[in-house]
């Protein structure tokens, strides 16, 4: 379920992507992750969306930023726990580039650019803070590839003592806990700025409902297609003698559906849902 919006953090993607739109933040964020200065910031466009094709997985970024030296730094929020992470960072890589060659570029318009995930929980369970990859060859490690591509992983709750205090802040302070310098207390003002701003709660209330809307159009999907292959299924063993019946077994013993629910979904009558859950109980 979705937060309020007075209960908004930092670390919720939404937050994070209106403050980064800012570069008296972002400049200061990226400094302090990366540990380099940056003279300008072109403006951060927060929730870039990069779809190509009708046929392609888009991807929605939350803060899509580049530099004085066109390099370009996607910063990605991640506070659930998502499976095939290297993979997700490779797809969003992928996208990212193609995105910048997708008028026909050559392949040396391809810029240096950092995909960063930061992440309220340790993804490889060795208590760093920072997980940072490059290509390297397995011959002789002191051979990079060379296409300017770095993937790092932040991690809020890591415990060794192998990032800039000042680092160690900000990711405490992302981690829920209290603003404790300049940058982080700043970051707070900034977040309850933005919690009074009804133009904010009013995009985030509008993007929720599409959220759901888009939520519910795809369970009702998944729902529909799943009963028409149960249905097939318990037809072709002979489970199954009919249509109804077998929508009733299906929603409630996989899909755990309550009785009323299932009538109401079918369109039958309780008393009716009632007896099939009975012989299927009673065959158990």
């Amino acid at each position: 379920m979705a937060k309020a919006y007075e209960e908004l953090e930092l670390q919720d993607d939404f937050m994070f992507g209106v403050i980064m739109r800012d570069p008296k933040y972002c400049k200061p964020f990226l400094e302090t992750i990366l540990g380099i200065r940056i003279r300008r910031l072109d403006y951060p466009e927060s929730q870039k969306t990069i779809d190509l094709s009708a046929g392609a997985k888009g991807v929605r970024l939350d803060v899509y930023v580049e530099d004085e030296n066109n390099t370009v730094f996607d910063i990605e929020m991640q506070v659930h726990i998502k499976r095939n992470l290297a993979k997700r960072m490779r797809y969003y890589q992928g996208m990212i580039d193609l995105n910048i060659l997708e008028k026909g570029g050559d392949y040396n318009e391809l810029k240096k650019s950092y995909v960063i995930f930061i992440r309220t929980f340790d993804p490889y369970g060795q208590g760093r803070h920072l997980y940072s990859f490059e290509y390297l060859c397995d011959q002789d490690p002191s051979l990079t590839f060379g296409d300017e591509t770095i993937k790092i992983i932040l991690n809020t709750k890591g415990t060794m003592d192998d990032v800039s205090p000042e680092m160690k802040r900000l990711l405490e302070y992302i981690d829920g806990q209290a603003a404790s310098d300049e940058f982080t207390r700043e970051l707070e003002d900034a977040v309850q700025s933005v919690r009074r701003n009804e133009k904010w709660r009013l995009d985030y209330m509008t993007l929720q409902q599409e959220y759901r809307e888009k939520y519910n159009e795809g369970l009702e999907a998944g729902i529909e297609q799943g009963l028409e292959r149960g249905i097939q299924r318990g037809i072709e063993q002979g489970k199954i003698e009919g249509k109804t019946e077998g929508k009733i077994e299906i929603l409630y013993v996989d899909l755990h559906f309550s009785i009323a629910e299932i009538a109401q979904k079918l369109k039958v009558s309780e008393e009716h849902v009632q007896g099939i859950v009975k012989k299927i109980e009673d065959q158990k």
